[in-house]
């Protein structure tokens, strides 16, 4: 199978648009990501069975968690099997690593959930290490359920959604995983319709 990202299917389901929005979303973590930190290890959460973002990213060492095994051999990846909603843990060392990413993912998540997972991203964070999320806003649902009826989204990825996100929810889980008020920011992106964040450890 090929691994150029352009022909891969980058989401479960189908959706004329998903490629164009993994790159928008791969795009914006790395923004986020200053070069220091790519000396080390990133963790890409939920990444689906092709790590679209993995393999658009430079980094010394990459892990991915996903409930889904991958369906591109990759030697670079160190894959982990595992569901998280049902089990939130991370299984690293306290430290381990520098950075990790949860991009549309948090809102496939339990609330109860997603707050163990970046609980857990914190311990095993380096001091100075970053969690970055991304998510659609919660206002989108509608206009994502439209999107997914007419083709241009998957369906199968819309019907899983169990949670919308505002910045202030957030801001809110961040602060509950244990990341200090004043070393975490959120924002928007793709004119609104996505929220970022980003929290140092």
């Amino acid at each position: 199978m090929s691994t150029d990202p352009h022909n891969t299917t980058v989401t479960r389901g189908h959706g004329l648009l998903e490629g164009f929005l993994s790159r928008l979303r791969a795009n914006k973590a790395n923004s986020l990501i200053p070069d220091e930190l790519r000396r080390g290890a990133v963790l890409d959460i939920g990444c689906g069975s092709f790590p679209f973002f993995l393999s658009n990213t430079q980094f010394a060492h990459k892990f991915a968690i996903d409930q889904l095994p991958p369906s591109v051999a990759d030697e670079h990846i160190t894959w982990h099997v595992r569901n998280l909603n049902e089990t939130p843990s991370l299984p690293f060392k306290d430290g381990e690593l520098s950075v990790i990413t949860l991009l549309a993912v948090a809102e496939h998540i339990h609330p109860d959930s997603l707050a163990a997972i970046l609980k857990e991203a914190h311990r095993v964070l380096k001091p100075g290490g970053r969690v970055i999320l991304t998510t659609p806003a919660g206002w989108t649902d509608g206009l994502l359920k439209f999107m997914a009826r007419v083709g241009l989204v998957s369906s199968e990825e819309i019907d899983e959604h169990v949670i919308g996100y505002t910045k202030a929810l957030l801001a809110a889980q961040l602060s509950r995983a244990g990341f200090a008020a004043d070393k975490f920011k959120v924002g928007t992106f793709e004119l609104g319709v996505n929220l970022w964040a980003m929290a140092e450890r």
